[in-house]
């Protein structure tokens, strides 16, 4: 069987010992994005190439993303794909992506169909999101109506005559404050939902959280349930670098990806998404993404992988398996067993507010700084109540826990990463 080239690249990468990095770039200029992945792709060997789509493309707002590209194109948030039309974008990637150099579009529209199709046109090798994913967090869009075109869109992707590739982004979900279990399982039902319109390039994300070994046990977790779950074909786990409220100072954001370089290596991921410095404040510089990869390579470099934290055992795998056999125990196509799930609150997004999530669950980080229920709400998970009400400085102060954990003065300089 044919593998997709990012697949081709990540399983190299594995041969030879290596961490596939990428950054989360995306910049409104054509001339702009083509230098970024240029400059990602002389970083260093294994790395990858991404491009992330501006808001008003993922809003399906494309005459916004037209007037603003003409107007003010350094006011975008990322890269109008449609706007700029295919034959432009194809160029760009014929110039810059090669097997070893794959680039990835991310999105973040629950109604993918245009883009993926604009996508597959230009040339690009892979793409990430999910049904769930893509929907909850981003949008009100009816998680039915993005069922459905999730599965169109992933169906146009099974049907090109050059393997493409997905990777699931429901490791990741709001960023922060959802409980491990729950990501690993909201993963693995997306996998498996790709799988089932037709797709054999998949990746499973997790992005790592507030405890070092809490995260070492979600990402064992992840890939013992992906390899049970998942038929065929060949997939690989994907660590993010905290994706929550970021340390402020540079120090910090050096502090936190300096974790996560080693989470990943010694975890038994084969990718990591990295962040820079700037994220807490600005959408990072073309040199500022270059300069986070480079810094991420020599981390990794330097990692034992048979060290790190000792994996917490908390019992993650079982509840992850819990929540993906709950779902699928409804009965149907993986769209009709999530849509029902979250209907019924088998599945529940603490703090998420979309219409279809019943938002009963609740977390907390608990006095051994372990992400945990603090309600189940309908789920087939263990919650312990907190001693008192869930006030807003209560909720303000998990929200900030990396911030402050990694920004406490009394930590000493990492050195530079600019």
């Amino acid at each position: 069987m044919e593998t997709d080239r990012f697949t081709g690249m990540v399983s190299e990468a594995r041969r030879a010992g290596h961490l596939v990095i990428q950054a989360r770039m995306g910049f409104g200029e054509l001339d702009r994005m083509r230098a970024g992945l240029r400059a990602v792709r002389d970083a260093g060997p294994f790395t990858a190439g991404t491009i992330t789509l501006d808001s008003y493309t993922r809003c399906h707002d494309f005459t916004a993303a037209r007037r603003a590209l003409r107007e003010h194109p350094e006011s975008l948030n990322g890269f109008p794909l449609i706007a700029h039309g295919v034959p432009a974008v194809r160029a760009m990637l014929e110039e810059t992506s090669s097997s070893g150099f794959p680039v990835q579009v991310r999105h973040g529209t629950p109604r993918p169909l245009r883009v993926l199709d604009a996508m597959v046109r230009a040339g690009a090798d892979a793409t990430e999101g999910g049904p769930v994913s893509y929907c909850l967090p981003y949008s009100r869009v009816p998680l039915g109506q993005a069922v459905r075109e999730w599965s169109a869109g992933c169906e146009l992707l099974a049907a090109q005559p050059v393997p493409m590739h997905v990777e699931t982004f429901g490791g990741c979900m709001l960023g922060q404050l959802c409980p491990p279990s729950l990501l690993v399982a909201l993963g693995v039902l997306e996998a498996m939902f790709f799988q089932e319109h037709g797709l054999t390039g998949v990746s499973l994300s997790y992005a790592q959280q507030v405890h070092p070994g809490q995260d070492r046990e979600a990402l064992a977790a992840l890939r013992r349930l992906a390899d049970e779950r998942l038929a065929g074909g060949d997939h690989h786990i994907v660590l993010y670098t905290f994706m929550g409220v970021f340390p402020r100072t540079g120090d910090g954001s050096r502090r936190l990806l300096a974790e996560s370089v080693p989470l990943a290596v010694q975890g038994g991921a084969d990718r990591l998404i990295v962040k820079t410095p700037a994220e807490a404040h600005r959408i990072p510089t073309i040199e500022e993404n270059a300069a986070a990869i480079a810094f991420a390579r020599s981390v990794a470099d330097a990692t034992d992988a048979n060290g790190g934290p000792a994996p917490t055992s908390t019992g993650l795998y079982e509840e992850a398996r819990a929540l993906v056999d709950a779902t699928l125990e409804l009965g149907g196509s993986i769209g009709r067993c999530l849509v029902a799930a979250f209907a019924r609150g088998i599945l529940d997004v603490p703090f998420c507010p979309h219409p279809d999530n019943a938002d009963r669950a609740r977390a907390t980080i608990d006095a051994r700084s372990v992400l945990s229920w603090s309600d189940a709400g309908g789920m087939p998970v263990t919650a312990v109540p907190e001693s008192g009400p869930l006030t807003a400085r209560r909720l303000t102060e998990l929200l900030t826990f990396n911030r402050r954990r990694f920004d406490r003065p009394e930590h000493e300089p990492l050195g530079s990463l600019t």
